[in-house]
């Protein structure tokens, strides 16, 4: 895919879809609140489940045009998606800490993600809006990251799509370096994950 054909896709979603991802919008930012506060404990990784899926079912599987977006990123997105609904119901009780210092930088990150894309020269509609690939994987991971108890699978699934923020110097999608960052920091949870779980051998 070309940077013309990607631009165009994010332009027919975002004309089509934008009421949608309001509602969507709003859900988040009402989920993070409710488990942030410790009311709900559970409803972040409800709201994430339900925009993974949503991403994938249909940014991928309606607006998607070349195949790596259906035999790749679909079922990756339907995977991370499923897995944090299953969390949210086998850990409910699991507390969503407060976000730590690298975990405040991505969430102010992802905030800023319509701001950085529209000051890189894009407009409504080809621009990135929150409810996209990348500002919500990259939401994800900063949020997930908070939960004391952690699917390891998924926590690598988040961090493959991160690491794609790569692609942002391919399509002069420089916004999402923050994805990429996002990426690099989910690289180093399952490290030091990895190195945890070693040295309790």
């Amino acid at each position: 895919m070309d940077a013309t054909a990607f631009w165009k896709v994010i332009g027919e979603y975002n004309s089509q879809t934008i009421t949608v991802q309001i509602i969507l919008m709003l859900f988040l930012v009402l989920g993070l609140i409710l488990s942030y506060t410790g009311k709900i404990k559970w409803s972040a990784k409800l709201v994430l489940g339900v925009a993974n899926l949503y991403i994938g079912i249909v940014f991928f599987g309606v607006f998607g045009t070349e195949p790596i977006q259906f035999f790749f990123a679909l079922p990756l997105y339907l995977c991370c998606g499923g897995l944090l609904l299953f969390e949210c119901i086998k850990n409910k009780d699991d507390v969503l800490e407060k976000p730590k210092r690298w975990q405040s930088i991505l969430l102010l990150l992802f905030v800023l993600y319509p701001a950085i894309s529209f000051l890189l020269g894009n407009t409504f509609p080809q621009m990135v809006t929150y409810i996209m690939p990348c500002p919500i994987v990259s939401v994800s991971i900063a949020v997930y990251s908070g939960y004391r108890r952690k699917n390891r699978f998924l926590l690598l699934l988040l961090t493959i799509w991160g690491l794609t923020g790569i692609k942002s110097l391919i399509f002069s999608a420089y916004e999402d370096i923050i994805l990429l960052v996002a990426g690099i920091y989910g690289v180093c949870l399952i490290f030091n994950d990895y190195k945890g779980r070693s040295a309790n051998r």
